[in-house]
């Protein structure tokens, strides 16, 4: 029996469609959570894969669901998200999502009779615009009336507002949780949203883990003062603190950190602003990345430490507010080795990569068992208008998908 086959004519179809939804003047898409483009995504996902057959909901959180092939067995779960950051790419997301739909297109034009129930999830906000990443973690029954209440956006606009907007009721979030022993496993495909394939020369990234993340806000507090009449060596700068700090990240990630260790400021702000005073205060994010649970641990103790000697040897006042801190989270092994068998039966050599980037399978990795693929994102760009997944590499990833569900299905 011949196995299924993507077909890369349809999956394009899907993709530039989709597309125009919330296309942007600059050729981005903008596609926030609960705004009318994202909801009009996802009605438009609907049809989709009604016109194929199959059964399509959405949830009480606002994810997409799409069902195939009835049974008593667990589904095989495939998916990502189809929401975006302000002006971003075609790929991001949607193209795990409408791969997914592809590949039980693609079965349902075989011969196969799966054993098992297919599903497709398009999870709501995974790019974190009310905080979190709400759609995957209502369907893995993580959030609580009190988080669904109280969540907005950085404009102050709330989750459950935004969702009665949309005619959804808030609460009903909590009945999107689904049984762990309803999922067999979950698979993702999805852009790497960096340079490393491309570097390598490697068409498919088969993911070991995603990397835990910590996000901070840091207040260095000195004395605002006038910058003529203040001596530089009686000033009390914040921003002097601030940037001694900068200057030892490398030796921080040195000591404590791992080759996948990453530590980044972000944003900076600095008060009173006015270029003739002294800083008095300085407020900068700090986001933390390592792919192991105690060297993740390790950075974020480090970088204590040398903020509490730096504002002591400067005379400051040092404190910070940890916004959310995520746990690394590995790949399970069965989906690990299957997509590696997916990808070397199709004469491919994949790259066994982490994941820097936060991706809806950290989540799901805790749910059931799960894990995730990557293909070339060109110049590593990702989060823009010119956001480039080469066609040829969208076919192979989407082909190694089907390989590897079909093995979980059948």
């Amino acid at each position: 029996m011949a196995l299924p086959s993507i077909n890369l004519d349809r999956l394009r179809t899907d993709l530039l469609t989709l597309g125009r939804i919330g296309h942007t003047d600059t050729g981005g898409v903008s596609r926030l959570a609960f705004t009318d483009p994202d909801m009009e995504a996802r009605r438009w996902l609907m049809r989709r894969i009604e016109e194929s057959g199959g059964r399509a909901r959405l949830d009480g959180a606002g994810n997409v669901l799409g069902r195939w092939f009835e049974g008593n067995h667990p589904a095989v779960v495939l998916g990502s998200h189809i929401d975006s950051v302000v002006d971003g790419g075609l790929f991001d997301g949607t193209l795990g999502v409408l791969a997914g739909l592809e590949c039980a297109r693609a079965i349902l034009d075989s011969e196969l009779r799966p054993r098992r129930p297919l599903e497709l999830v398009a999870f709501a906000d995974e790019e974190g615009r009310f905080g979190g990443m709400f759609g995957v973690q209502a369907y893995c029954g993580m959030v609580t009336p009190d988080w669904l209440e109280n969540a907005a956006d950085p404009e102050g606009v709330k989750l459950s507002d935004a969702m009665r907007s949309h005619g959804l009721e808030p609460l009903q979030a909590l009945n999107a949780a689904r049984r762990p022993e309803d999922v067999f496993a979950f698979l993702e495909l999805h852009i790497e949203q960096g340079p490393v394939l491309e570097a390598e020369k490697r068409r498919i990234g088969v993911v070991e883990g995603i990397s835990g993340i910590f996000k901070w806000v840091v207040h260095l507090v000195g004395k605002a003062n006038h910058a003529g009449t203040s001596p530089m060596h009686l000033r009390s700068d914040a921003f002097s603190g601030l940037a001694s700090f900068a200057h030892e990240i490398p030796r921080i990630l040195e000591e404590e950190g791992s080759p996948g260790s990453r530590l980044t400021i972000g944003k900076v702000e600095l008060l009173p602003g006015h270029p003739h005073t002294v800083p008095g205060e300085a407020v900068f994010s700090l986001v933390g990345r390592d792919i192991e649970p105690d060297t993740l641990r390790g950075l974020a103790d480090a970088c204590t430490r040398v903020l509490g000697a730096i504002a002591r040897r400067k005379g400051l006042h040092f404190e910070y507010r940890e916004l959310s801190w995520l746990e690394p989270r590995r790949c399970h092994p069965d989906v690990i080795q299957a997509f590696v068998r997916a990808a070397r039966g199709l004469d491919e050599d994949p790259l066994l990569m982490p994941s820097g980037a936060g991706h809806d399978t950290q989540f799901m990795a805790e749910f059931t068992r799960a894990g995730m693929i990557f293909v070339p994102s060109v110049g590593g760009v990702s989060h823009a208008p010119d956001e480039l997944t080469h066609w040829a590499d969208v076919e192979i990833g989407a082909q190694v998908l089907l390989r590897a569900v079909t093995e979980f299905l059948c």
